[in-house]
């Protein structure tokens, strides 16, 4: 068995290119694997292999500290992958406050409810691009 089996992965970012591509691998190792969706897009790896099917969702957005929280107690979280970011350049030029809101306050949001499981939240893992 794999060393990612029966760990409870929580995964932003997850219908990104590498979020899914991280996701499948995590699920092919025997991981129970809850992602953070925002949007739903349907030609995502995520959607299009049908991985979404042996995937936990939770629909919300980063900026919701109480959402993220829930979702990491209620899953029983022990690793969080974080990829999830706005990372379109042009979005972000035309509105900076969102991109700030995703970015920043996100990640912070996302830290702070594994800073606040700490006995059960062992591990987080943050990727990141010049892009975000």
């Amino acid at each position: 068995m794999s060393a990612w089996g029966g760990r409870r992965v929580f995964v932003t970012g997850a219908t990104g290119l590498l979020g899914s591509a991280l996701v499948a691998d995590l699920v092919a190792r025997g991981a129970e694997v809850t992602c953070l969706l925002r949007d739903w897009v349907p030609t995502s790896r995520l959607v299009r292999t049908g991985l979404m099917e042996r995937v936990q969702a939770v629909h919300g957005e980063l900026e919701d500290a109480d959402l993220l929280l829930r979702a990491i107690n209620e899953y029983e979280v022990d690793t969080v992958f974080h990829l999830g970011a706005q990372t379109i350049v042009g979005t972000a030029h035309r509105s900076v406050l969102s991109p700030f809101e995703a970015n920043i306050r996100g990640t912070w949001n996302l830290l702070e409810a594994c800073r606040t499981c700490h006995r059960k939240v062992e591990r987080v893992i943050v990727a990141s691009s010049d892009k975000a």
